[in-house]
């Protein structure tokens, strides 16, 4: 009888991996399927003069845009008119709108006017229940590129004229500000503003404001007069986690071992470049003593199916390598095996399978633990 027990699944990241440092005093707000609109209105979304927006367009449950095409440019993006995905981004900003104000405690600020003011990283409340920016406000992300920062007002928010802007340092991200604005938010003229701006009713961008960020407006209207908006998003990663080890069972000199390797998931946040992936998996032989040739499994008489995927998320197609014990296919110690394949869709994906190993067991083989190591990779 002999056991084959691979000691260690060793995972190799291909991508950029970001991890929230631990100093992090606040989660970003998750936008969900409002995270590729760069406008969001309930009723209408208008525009005035040559407003150029990056990113998604929409409006639900109403179904009006207008000044757009030709006056108005949208790129990077698409107009939806109370059509899908419209109505899934309207819901999102409901959700995230719910999760920006119900978080505590909030810091209050020192003023309603933050001209003038740095703040650092953190959940702000407005004193007297709204906020304005008369000059310049600061944000300090201190070296922390992850940094976020979320500021509410429970009724309005606006800008001056001319003078109002606001200032990313030291890291800050436009991905990373949310503001929360219980009623109306107005950006003044030739306002430079960041951040996603999410309105209970209505946002109204004045002439020659530029906005990094997203403006999003829940119950009402959004309206715009030759504006420059740019969508704000993070970068994002992609990684592949599997367990660090499995026992696959037991079989005497010439039979078959067969197991599975337990739960490997793809995460995919790079949304919204459109993100395909591509999972393999390599295998190294499995030794046991010495690993002299009767003491060795060579990894060309391994079997690797991928199965089915167990769970999901995120839009595209998910194939899989093998689907069934009859696609099985052998190993390799250098040439890889695709294990997955995710195209078309977009980031913001995940995507879990249990695969299984068949070891064919040579019948010279001696008794004893063999122990190898498989490797999953993503790109």
């Amino acid at each position: 009888m002999l056991r084959v027990t691979i000691a260690a699944v060793v995972v190799a990241l291909v991508g950029v991996v970001r991890v929230p440092p631990a100093s992090a005093l606040e989660t970003p707000v998750e936008l969900g399927a409002a995270a590729s609109f760069a406008v969001l209105a309930a009723t209408t979304v208008t525009s005035t003069g040559a407003t150029q927006v990056s990113g998604d367009v929409g409006v639900s449950p109403g179904t009006a845009v207008t000044g757009f095409n030709p006056t108005g440019t949208v790129s990077g993006g698409a107009i939806y008119p109370g059509v899908p995905p419209a109505g899934a981004a309207h819901a999102a900003l409901a959700t995230a709108y719910a999760d920006a104000a119900a978080r505590s405690p909030a810091a209050l600020l020192a003023s309603g006017n933050l001209g003038g003011q740095t703040i650092h990283p953190g959940l702000y409340a407005s004193p007297d229940g709204t906020l304005g920016i008369a000059g310049t406000l600061t944000l300090d992300a201190d070296g922390d590129p992850n940094a976020v920062f979320i500021l509410r007002a429970a009724t309005t928010l606006i800008t001056e004229a001319s003078n109002s802007s606001v200032a990313l340092i030291d890291g800050a991200q436009a991905c990373n500000v949310f503001w929360q604005v219980g009623s109306s938010a107005t950006l003044g003229v030739s306002t430079s503003f960041v951040g996603t701006l999410m309105a209970t009713t209505s946002v109204t961008v004045n002439s020659g404001a530029a906005v990094t960020g997203r403006i999003l407006a829940r119950d009402a209207a959004v309206t715009l007069d030759t504006n420059l908006i740019t969508r704000a998003d993070c970068p994002g990663s992609l990684d592949i986690s599997a367990p660090a080890s499995a026992s696959l069972g037991a079989s005497v000199p010439g039979g078959t071992i067969t197991g599975q390797l337990g739960a490997v998931t793809v995460t995919d946040t790079r949304f919204p470049a459109v993100a395909g992936w591509v999972a393999t998996v390599v295998c190294t032989d499995f030794r046991t003593g010495a690993g002299v040739p009767t003491q060795t499994i060579q990894a060309e008489r391994i079997d690797y199916w991928s199965g089915p995927f167990t769970a999901s998320s995120g839009t595209g197609t998910f194939t899989p390598g093998q689907l069934n014990t009859a696609a099985a296919s052998r190993l390799d110690n250098t040439a890889s095996l695709q294990a997955f394949a995710h195209v078309s869709g977009t980031g913001s994906n995940t995507l879990t399978w249990n695969p299984t190993l068949v070891i064919h067991v040579p019948l010279a083989n001696q008794s004893g633990g063999y122990t190898g190591t498989v490797t999953h990779s993503v790109a």
